[in-house]
């Protein structure tokens, strides 16, 4: 790796600015750039892919074994707009670890929020279909189980909040997540 120049490298400015200042190039940045190239920056969530940091996260959650399941995922819609319950049976663990995400990237999501972002379109037979909102019983359990694990916490403004433990826990995983340039 190159070392960065200092700004003794460069030739002073002239004895009318006082000799000491030095002029520093215009392409500083790019050449610090260059030079950090080779330095691994750490990843954070927003820099994987989210499909890939939730499958990713939701494997960490079922290998930790600290989230619970009821015992009515095998049976349940997510909505009332659903036909049939979901063919995936880790579908809890992959809604748990998409939750943790959105709450950190936006503080102050709610079950109701939760409600709107999981909701679909209710078909209606011949009738024209209209959105519905999802479960709020499945968000609110899943909220309450990321909060027994310390992943987020109540915000005093309303709905969930990161912890700083969850933050650093779902840094963690997105740095081992494969990034494909």
């Amino acid at each position: 790796m190159a070392d960065l120049p200092s700004a003794t490298d460069f030739p002073p400015l002239g004895s009318s600015s006082g000799g000491s200042q030095h002029v520093l190039p215009r392409n500083w940045n790019q050449a610090a750039r260059t030079a950090m190239e080779g330095v691994k920056a750490g990843r954070t969530v927003k820099d994987v892919s989210p499909h890939e940091f939730v499958k990713a996260y939701a494997a960490h959650l079922k290998r930790s074994g600290k989230i619970e399941l009821p015992h009515w995922t095998d049976i349940v819609k997510t909505g009332r707009f659903k036909e049939l319950a979901p063919y995936d049976p880790d579908w809890y663990y992959i809604r748990a670890a998409s939750m943790a995400r959105k709450i950190y990237l936006r503080q102050g999501i709610g079950v109701g929020g939760f409600q709107k972002i999981y909701g679909g379109r209710k078909r209606n037979g011949s009738r024209p279909p209209h959105f519905c909102k999802s479960s709020g019983a499945i968000a609110r359990h899943i909220l309450q189980q990321l909060q027994k694990i310390n992943i987020v916490e109540s915000n005093e403004k309303g709905g969930r909040r990161i912890t700083s433990q969850g933050c650093r826990d779902l840094d963690q995983v997105a740095g081992r997540v494969v990034v494909i340039s």
